[in-house]
């Protein structure tokens, strides 16, 4: 199966606030776009996935 590209947006905890985020992820599916985003963020925030919240995933390329 070839990757697609997803626009995945929502927000995550940055000290007391949520901020918003927006990012492109490559991913085979909309399930997988979703498990890189959080392991993409949670990394380069130090963030637990509680603090993590995905709004929406949408298609946006093949």
């Amino acid at each position: 199966m070839a990757d697609q590209k997803f626009e995945v947006k929502g927000t995550f905890k940055n000290g007391y606030d949520y901020q918003p985020f927006t990012k492109e992820i490559v991913a085979p599916n909309e399930k997988q776009a979703t498990e890189r985003a959080y392991a993409t963020i949670g990394s380069k925030h130090r963030l637990e996935r509680s603090y993590i919240k995905i709004e929406t995933v949408k298609l946006i390329g093949e």
